[in-house]
């Protein structure tokens, strides 16, 4: 196997065992102390990180949206379609998407399949919490590190239309990565199913 796709794994595979861990140990025992300064604190780096991604997910949206009616205001009205607005259109729901996915990860919106949640408790539900936020976190490291290299691998070409670095377009990966883990760790302190409210 090539080393250079068995050391992501690894890196990953330790990083995903320590914050499992450490979150384990963070999430259980009494709310003071060092325990209850640490979820505190990750608490609170959670809530605005996840600010700031929704603020950038809505923000990629509305450009997105104006780009899409500036594409065909000029394709009908003037009859001069624009040349930059299809790739900006593109490269906008793409941020929004891995940007967004951080935000659904918090809130627990995403499919989510709580049967054995939802029949389980105590440490059984605890350990099937962890076990999910290992899968998450392992999909999210490697993510993280192939967007990584390929925004790096792109940077020398540019985006049809707008001139621009193609790394801008593949920036989105890690970062929403980087904003998704965070908020998987935040759903496991502080766990939401605001999908399930309303759920049969």
């Amino acid at each position: 196997m090539n080393m250079m796709n068995v050391v992501p794994l690894q890196v990953t595979g330790a990083a995903t065992l320590a914050v499992v861990l450490l979150a384990l140990w963070v999430g259980s025992g009494p709310g003071g102390g060092t325990r209850g300064t640490i979820r505190a604190a990750l608490l609170r780096l959670d809530r605005i990180v996840t600010f700031i991604a929704a603020l950038l997910a809505c923000l990629a949206l509305a450009i997105a949206v104006l780009a899409g009616l500036w594409q065909v205001f000029a394709r009908f009205a003037t009859e001069t379609p624009s040349i930059w607005s299809e790739a900006l259109v593109r490269t906008a729901l793409v941020w929004m998407a891995y940007i967004g996915v951080g935000v659904a990860l918090r809130a627990g919106a995403l499919v989510s399949i709580d049967v054995a949640h939802r029949l389980t408790g105590g440490v059984l539900r605890r350990a099937i919490e962890a076990a999910s936020l290992a899968c998450t976190l392992s999909f999210l490291g490697v993510t993280f590190w192939f967007g990584w290299i390929m925004a790096q691998r792109v940077q020398f070409q540019e985006m049809a239309g707008l001139e621009v670095s193609m790394s801008w377009g593949y920036a989105a990966i890690p970062l929403g990565a980087a904003f998704a883990m965070l908020g998987a760790i935040g759903h496991f302190l502080d766990r939401r199913n605001e999908e399930l409210e309303s759920a049969v």
